[in-house]
């Protein structure tokens, strides 16, 4: 639910700003707080204030998971289009010192989505992160579904599933140790390969409060897969499986 930090919302919010100025705008913001890994391989976890939102403007959407959008095609439930998100990046201190500093950086790429109705959706996304060192900008992508339904007294709930892929260039940033880097932190060299890095499970919760007003609640179940899994990184400093709680509180537009 909350992936975005305050600047980058704010970033993106800029983009909005003549969009957001018309009539037309329909969705979810709001503010709240999480407690999530600071960093892929899981080693160490945070608290930080984040901003949420769902907006939508004709065939343009700014979300907190999946960034700018804006569907070129849409049709019957079908829609292609572009997207840009925020790609977070990681600062090597703690027990990941000796590693490299990752920059945050840009994902730009395309999406395809089918959801003939407003609770159920299934989806790709296939980008590039952009920005940064070019060693470190990869193809990375995910697919995922996610279903919604009414749990009574107006409290809607719902479940998504998603798996995050990646090339070998992209999986190396985060799980990948040369071995300037293993001389550096103790931590045993790794080259990482390319394929899926980690299937999510969410189920979340959005509650009444008052008229247009709401509590959202989000926790996820992250499990590393693959050549990810099997990082030097992991295996010394992080965890396999993670978890990931969110609530805010967010108005929404009619």
């Amino acid at each position: 639910m909350c992936r975005m930090t305050t600047a980058v919302f704010a970033g993106l919010l800029g983009l909005w700003a003549g969009s957001a100025l018309a009539e037309g705008i329909t969705g979810d913001v709001g503010l709240g707080i999480s407690y999530q890994p600071r960093e892929p391989s899981g080693s160490r976890y945070q608290t930080l204030p984040v901003p949420y939102f769902d907006l939508d403007w004709g065939n343009v959407s700014l979300d907190t998971d999946d960034g700018l959008t804006w569907s070129a095609l849409n049709h019957n439930g079908l829609s292609v289009g572009p997207y840009l998100n925020y790609l977070p990046g990681r600062t090597a201190n703690g027990s990941l010192k000796g590693l490299r500093d990752v920059s945050d950086r840009a994902e730009a790429g395309g999406f395809i989505q089918y959801a003939p109705a407003d609770f159920w959706r299934i989806y790709a996304q296939l980008g590039r992160a952009v920005g940064g060192a070019r060693e470190r900008s990869g193809v990375l992508g995910k697919v995922g579904g996610e279903l919604g339904y009414p749990l009574g007294a107006g409290v809607i709930g719902s479940s998504g599933l998603v798996a995050h892929f990646a090339d070998a260039r992209q999986t190396q940033t985060f799980f990948g140790v040369d071995e300037h880097e293993a001389a550096a932190s103790g931590i045993r060299p790794y080259s990482a390969s390319a394929g899926f890095q980690n299937v999510t499970l969410t189920q979340s919760l959005q509650i009444p409060l008052a008229p247009n007003w709401s509590l959202l609640t989000s926790a996820s179940w992250v499990h590393l897969v693959g050549s990810a899994a099997d990082s030097s990184i992991v295996r010394q400093t992080g965890e396999v499986n993670q978890g990931q709680v969110q609530a805010a509180i967010s108005y929404t537009f009619n």
